[in-house]
């Protein structure tokens, strides 16, 4: 027997109290929320008999032992925004057909909870660490990672560590990330009065919607063109204008072609029945620039290198109205490329377009040589309770594991081939595959917890 089966004799309070840690709305960017998610974890933790500790609400953790190596496991309690098209509440956790539902099940608060609980069965297991064990939670990770940055300026880096926020096996390499916000002094277009959609840089808008000030014949022609687009599009008549409403689908910016990005799909539409000028500077960039494409090829920034795969470009947000006009991209580089050289060539091709460029985040690439030491633990964990050793793998997703100093990787909680529908709709996971990854992650910080 494993050491990490003995998660499973928690089993249904680990459901009970995920019950109540997804109701808690906790949206990135709405602090108060997150803060709220964070404080109920700290006292779930101290009901366990843990140490805790908290900085101004942002990131806190629980800790198991002292003295020895600092180990630590990372995870978030923020989540993306819900979006549309759920089948259930998305804050109201919902279990059928062997799959439990809900925003932030899998990314990342289920992972999350069960770090505690991992702790929770070291201590009442009576296991003697021979180093300090640390359950890491931050509040900000979907909006810039601030949180544990900060986190960092007040308690030491660990000595070993992983982060529960992706996918089995092991993700030994993460693309660099450069978020950015193109704007102009003003909205300098004629026809097209307003369009709006997304509401975070790095998910793929599911819905977007445009209000135009155009003749009786355009509009007849838009409808007929719109017939001949990929996209689902519905036309109203309103006392502003015609308003065209553009259907998508989600998906996360690590993966921008696996959605449809409901914002470009309109963009696509009006370009094609209108001048560039009348749709203004922001919809003519994206459309010149970037296009349906999710490479970068319009742009000149199309690339890949064999550790970490190709470039994407995400548009994610899109914001016009009488006295403003912007609009922002995530972009995932591969971890060989230099993001100083992609960020210079999007500057001048938004030049061109007379759009100022502002950073919202650049993460730098995360390199972890396949024979250090937390991936030898980590893959030897994972075979003891899956009898088999991981893959090492890529990813475009940006976690905790990038600010770690080559001390950590990212590792689970979602299986390879699982559909979890991160950043989308009914995002779930399997309630086997759960606990098979509450079984892995206690055996991990089970070996962490007693290594030499």
């Amino acid at each position: 027997m494993s050491f990490g089966e003995n998660i499973l004799k928690y089993k249904e309070d680990i459901i009970a109290d995920l019950s109540e840690l997804i109701a808690i709305k906790s949206i990135s960017g709405y602090q108060q929320d997150c803060t709220a998610a964070l404080d109920w974890m700290m006292k779930k933790a101290e009901s366990f008999g843990l140490t805790t500790k908290s900085y101004d609400g942002l990131a806190g953790h629980a800790e198991l032992g002292s003295g020895g190596k600092l180990c630590g496991v990372l995870s978030h309690l923020d989540v993306v925004p819900e979006g549309n098209n759920w089948n259930s509440l998305p804050f109201e956790l919902s279990v059928g057909d062997g799959y439990m539902y809900g925003r932030g099940i899998a990314d990342d608060k289920g992972a999350a909870l069960i770090t505690l609980y991992c702790l929770r069965a070291l201590k009442e297991n009576g296991v003697i660490g021979k180093n300090t064990m640390r359950a890491i939670f931050g509040t900000c990770e979907e909006t810039g990672m601030n949180d544990i940055e900060m986190y960092f300026e007040n308690e030491p880096m660990p000595d070993m560590s992983f982060t529960p926020d992706n996918r089995y096996g092991i993700c030994r390499c993460e693309k660099g990330i450069l978020q950015l916000e193109l704007f102009g002094d003003t909205h300098n277009g004629t026809t097209l009065t307003q369009l709006h959609s997304g509401k975070a840089v790095n998910a793929v808008p599911d819905t977007a919607y445009a209000l135009l000030d155009c003749t009786e014949s355009e509009d007849h022609q838009l409808l007929r063109l719109a017939d001949a687009k990929k996209g689902n599009f519905e036309f109203y008549y309103t006392i502003d204008g015609m308003m065209v409403l553009s259907r998508g689908k989600a998906a996360h910016a690590l993966e921008p072609e696996k959605g449809h990005n409901a914002a470009v799909a309109l963009i696509d539409l009006l370009t094609s029945n209108f001048s560039l000028p009348s749709l203004g500077n922001v919809c003519s960039f994206i459309e010149s620039c970037i296009g349906l494409d999710t490479t970068g090829i319009k742009m000149g920034i199309k690339t890949r290198d064999a550790e970490s795969g190709p470039l994407s470009v995400n548009v994610g947000t899109v914001h016009i109205d009488e006295g403003y006009a912007t609009c922002t991209l995530d972009i995932r580089y591969p971890v060989t490329m230099n993001g100083d050289n992609i960020l210079e060539l999007v500057k001048k091709a938004a030049a061109n377009e007379k759009l100022n460029v502002k950073v919202l985040k650049h993460s730098q690439p995360l390199y972890m040589p396949e024979d250090s030491e937390i991936i030898k633990l980590l893959s030897d964990s994972y075979e003891a309770i899956m009898n088999e050793k991981p893959d090492l793998y890529s990813t475009g997703g940006g976690t905790y594991a990038r600010v770690l100093g080559g001390k950590g990787v990212a590792f689970g909680p979602v299986f390879k081939d699982e559909v979890s529908n991160i950043h989308n709709a009914n995002e779930c996971l399997s309630v086997e595959k759960f606990f098979k990854h509450a079984q892995i992650c206690l055996e991990a910080m089970y070996r962490m917890f007693t290594a030499d």
